[in-house]
């Protein structure tokens, strides 16, 4: 690969690919996220509580492994949604000194566009 004219040897396998994932304890698929190929038309229907409990979980793929799954919980041990303090509390307790376990020289972090992502802070 070349970026900026530099050839970037093996840049394959310095991409790390990182995101997060919700589910729901109740045993309901989010058909949006997910793709069911199927040569019927499945016509299933699951009746949903307004606010299901759910699990948001992030993990990362890359050349050397995997990374995580880490459990986003608040202090008590319950599941919590992922917002910017959390997952900049991620980023540093459970990410870095994960990632220092294996020899990274170089490293390019993927992460989409979710605001916890692109927060100022967690940019910085």
């Amino acid at each position: 690969m070349v970026m900026c004219g530099i050839l970037i040897p093996d840049f394959h396998k310095r991409i790390l690919f990182s995101d997060e994932a919700h589910f729901w304890l109740n045993g309901y698929v989010n058909q949006q996220n997910y793709r069911i190929w199927s040569e019927a038309n499945p016509q299933v229907y699951v009746e949903t509580p307004l606010h299901p409990e759910k699990l948001a979980v992030w993990c990362a793929l890359w050349a050397g492994g995997i990374i995580g799954p880490y459990f986003f919980k608040n202090d008590e041990g319950h599941n919590v949604t992922v917002n910017g303090d959390r997952y900049r509390a991620m980023i540093t307790n459970f990410f870095i000194p994960e990632l220092n376990n294996h020899d990274v020289q170089e490293l390019w972090f993927q992460q989409d566009g979710a605001t916890c992502h692109t927060a100022r802070a967690t940019i910085n």
